[in-house]
């Protein structure tokens, strides 16, 4: 019998991106749509972008050993987007699908080997496929393509690892954040007290054949007020899922986030003052740069909760697809933690979102305007 379901690789609605290929295939990458034409394209800086994700960059992280090299298939002639559609390709190099031969009879725990069969009566045979953090490689490299679209609007993401396990979180200021500060740290984290205690919660993980999950935080300034699409498109609900779209992301909120629900109006109300620029400013930021679903100028900052690697080098009881009792041991190469690397995929989503947002804000030009 044959499934017609459809699986959703596509993102955005105005500046779309879709991601094909999977974890132990031929190579994974990118189709970007909707760029606009003549914008200037530095395919180093996709590359730097993917260097910052790929694998085995430090003790932290899998050793799978992949260079993760980018290549333009179309969309690019002299340096400058043809405003037709952008393909990028990344091939792999490491694959080893003789690690994943158990998962032809058991499904492994909090992976998605089981739902992937349930719902498609059929599964990649190694590495997770579509599910697999592979996957995001594509993603990386399109929100490379946004991020050079952003800097004509004069906007800046940054993410960093705000904390990993029980360790306190980094003290930072956000608007002070620079990739250069947050690359300094084999964990992404640029506080150096609290990058050295979550180097110690990765570390106690990894010693004890576990894994370790944590919080990246995100912060984009320039961004003007105006930004989102009400009721179904808001900024801050594109925001949240693109973060939950990615794997092992299980968490969002933005500005005060949870700690709203536990706060009161008086406490949480950002109240407004007129700016130096002439434009109305707020005197806080709990809204987290967002009201309404719409930006309103200020910072925008999130946080995006991700679980421990489902990996573990740790013999776990479970059964088989019949049912069967049976002690299961993962052989695939894993992250410890992947709060590292999950960094510049945060950037990336965060990137394609706003992206997104700003070509849908050119086409109402008379928005924000007053008589």
């Amino acid at each position: 019998m044959l499934c017609c379901g459809d699986m959703y690789s596509t993102f955005g609605h105005n500046f779309r991106i879709t991601t094909f290929g999977e974890s132990h295939g031929t190579g994974v990458g990118v189709v970007v749509d909707g760029c606009p034409a003549g914008l200037g394209f530095d395919l180093a800086r996709v590359q730097q972008a993917l260097n910052r994700r790929r694998p085995g960059q430090s003790r932290f992280t899998t050793p799978r050993d992949e260079s993760d090299r980018v290549a333009v298939q179309s969309g690019i002639q002299e340096g400058r987007t043809l405003g037709t559609p952008i393909s990028l390709f990344v091939a792999n190099r490491d694959q080893r699908p003789g690690d994943y031969a158990s998962m032809d009879t058991a499904p492994r725990p909090s992976h998605a080997d089981y739902t992937y069969l349930m719902k498609y009566g059929l599964k990649a045979r190694s590495g997770g496929g579509r599910a697999s953090a592979r996957e995001t490689i594509g993603r990386v490299a399109g929100g490379a393509v946004a991020e050079m679209l952003l800097e004509h609007f004069g906007v800046r993401c940054v993410a960093w690892v705000s904390s990993v396990g029980a360790s306190d979180g980094a003290v930072v200021v956000p608007e002070e954040m620079t990739r250069e500060l947050v690359d300094a740290s084999p964990v992404r984290c640029p506080d150096p007290a609290a990058a050295a205690r979550i180097e110690k919660e990765i570390e106690a993980a990894l010693a004890d054949n576990d894994s370790v999950g944590g919080i990246v935080t995100c912060v984009c300034t320039g961004v003007p007020a105006g930004w989102g699409e009400p009721v179904f498109g808001k900024l801050d609900a594109m925001l949240a899922q693109a973060m939950l779209s990615i794997p092992a992301c299980k968490g969002f909120e933005v500005g005060a986030g949870f700690l709203a629900a536990r706060s009161r109006g008086s406490c949480m109300n950002d109240a407004f003052r007129m700016g130096g620029d002439g434009r109305l400013r707020t005197l806080t930021n709990n809204s987290g740069g967002i009201q309404g679903g719409i930006s309103n100028g200020e910072t925008i900052i999130f946080r995006a909760a991700f679980k421990p690697a489902a990996t573990i080098g740790r013999v776990q009881q479970t059964v088989d697809y019949a049912g069967k009792s049976l002690q299961f041991e993962c052989v695939g190469r894993h992250d410890p933690c992947v709060l590292p690397r999950a960094v510049p995929i945060v950037e990336a989503m965060t990137q394609l979102v706003l992206a997104d947002a700003a070509l849908m804000q050119q086409r109402h030009p008379l928005r924000g305007q007053t008589e």
